[in-house]
C-alpha cells in the first residue's frame, strides 16, 4: 500500500533566489485570480464552463516565462478543483481571489526528470538552481521524491514541504494497553489514569508582549518602513507561541504512543468551542486539534490506533463504576462528585477519561 509523507525544512535562498521566489509567488497569486475571472466572466455570457489554462496566457503576459511553469500548473489545479466543487456542492462556496497581501505566501513544484533533488544539504529546485537547507533529519532510501511546496512565513523565513511515496510495510498492532483522554480547557487533557501534562498555555503567557507590539504597529503609517519593521516583530512573536505549542504537542504525543496502543478520544467540534465568546481563546491556545492529529499519524506509523468516541456518549455523566447517569454533572462547576448509587468519589475529568477509554475499548475490540 502506496502512502505520501511530507518533511518540512528550512531553506536559506541567497538574494537573488528570494526575488526569484518573490516572482513566482506573484505570478501563482496572478495567474488564479486572471484564470478565476475569465471564468466568471464567461460563465456570465454563456452559462458554461470555461476551460483555460495558463500557457495561453503567455503570450499576452511574456514575464510568465520567467517562473517554475510548473507552479503555474498547480495553481491552475487548485483552482479547477475549487470552482467543480462548488458546482458540486454550493455549501462549500464560491473561490475567492488571492489577495496581494496575503499572509499566505506558497508554490508547488512537481518532479520531472530529477529537476528536484537533494544533495549535499542542498534543494535543486527549478529555475532557481541549489538552495541552502537545513536538513534535521534522514530520508529513508525507500521514499520516492514526488513534490515541493514552497513557503514564506509573515516573519520572511522560507520553509520547502518535500512530499514523499513510500510502501507502507506497517503490521496492526495487537492492541493491549488503552489510555482514554478527556479534553481539559486550561491542562490540554486529563487521561484515565488521572495525569494531566499541565500545559504552559503559551498564547496567555505572551500576550502582554502580543498587545504592546500589535498596538505600537496600529499607530505606525501604512506603507512605512517602520510599520514593515514592526509587523515582523508581531509576526515573529506569533511564530514563537506557534513553535512552543507545537513542541509541547509533538513531545506529549510521542509519550503516549510509544507507551500505548490504542488511544481513545472524544470527537469533538473544536470550530464550534473556538467560536465560543467562553472558551475562543483558550481552545485556540492550547490546541487540541494539532494534538490529535500529531496522535493520529504517529499511532499510524506504529500499527497502533486512535478510536474517536461519539461527542454525545455521556462520558461526564456516567459513574465509571456502577453506570449510575448523574445529570447534575451536565453543569460545568461541578468539578466533584459522589455517586449516589455506589459511593465513588469522582474527579469529573478522570471520570469522563475513564469512560472514554473503556467505550473506545468496546469499539476497537468490536465488543
Amino acid at each position: 500500500m502506496k502512502k505520501n509523507k511530507a518533511f518540512k525544512f528550512r531553506i536559506y535562498p541567497n538574494k537573488e533566489q528570494q526575488i526569484l521566489f518573490a516572482k513566482t509567488f506573484g505570478c501563482v497569486r496572478f495567474i488564479y485570480n486572471k484564470m478565476l475571472a475569465d471564468k466568471i466572466e464567461y460563465y456570465n455570457q454563456t452559462k458554461q464552463k470555461l476551460q483555460n489554462t495558463p500557457a495561453q496566457y503567455k503570450e499576452e503576459f511574456p514575464w510568465l516565462k520567467d517562473v517554475d511553469s510548473h507552479a503555474l500548473g498547480n495553481a491552475k489545479i487548485n483552482l479547477k478543483k475549487a470552482y467543480e466543487n462548488f458546482f458540486r456542492n454550493p455549501k462549500i462556496g464560491f473561490p475567492k481571489y488571492k489577495l496581494k497581501k496575503s499572509n499566505r505566501l506558497a508554490y508547488t513544484t512537481n518532479l520531472v526528470n530529477n529537476n528536484i533533488r537533494i544533495e549535499n544539504g542542498k534543494i535543486r529546485l527549478p529555475k532557481l538552481g541549489f538552495v541552502g537547507m537545513k536538513q534535521h533529519r534522514e530520508i529513508p532510501d525507500r521514499y520516492k521524491l514526488k513534490s515541493v511546496t514552497v513557503s514564506q512565513t509573515p516573519s520572511g523565513k522560507y520553509y520547502a514541504s518535500i512530499l514523499f511515496e513510500y510502501e507502507n510495510q506497517v503490521q496492526e498492532c495487537k492492541l493491549q494497553n488503552f489510555i482514554g483522554l478527556d479534553f481539559s480547557m486550561h491542562e490540554l487533557y486529563k487521561d484515565s489514569n488521572g495525569c494531566e501534562p499541565a500545559y504552559p498555555r503559551y498564547y496567555r503567557i505572551a500576550e502582554k508582549r502580543l498587545k504592546k507590539a500589535q498596538r505600537k504597529l496600529s499607530l505606525m503609517q501604512k506603507g512605512s518602513n517602520n510599520r514593515n519593521k514592526q509587523r515582523k516583530i508581531v509576526a515573529k512573536l506569533h511564530e514563537k507561541v506557534s513553535n512552543q505549542r507545537k513542541d509541547f504537542l509533538h513531545k506529549n504525543s510521542r509519550k503516549i504512543v510509544e507507551k500505548y496502543d490504542c488511544v481513545c478520544i472524544e470527537s469533538l467540534d473544536m470550530k464550534a468551542m473556538s467560536q465560543s465568546l467562553n472558551f475562543g481563546k483558550s481552545v485556540a491556545d492550547n490546541g487540541w486539534g494539532l494534538f490529535t492529529s500529531y496522535l493520529a499519524y504517529k499511532l499510524e506509523e506504529q500499527g497502533k490506533k486512535l478510536i474517536k468516541v461519539d461527542k454525545f456518549f455521556a462520558s461526564t455523566q456516567t459513574c465509571s463504576c456502577c453506570g449510575y447517569n448523574n445529570k447534575g454533572t451536565k453543569d460545568l462547576n461541578v468539578r466533584q462528585w459522589d455517586c449516589p448509587q455506589c459511593g465513588a468519589h469522582h474527579d469529573r475529568d478522570i471520570n469522563a477519561a475513564i469512560n472514554i477509554r473503556e467505550e473506545g475499548k468496546r469499539i476497537a475490540l468490536g465488543n
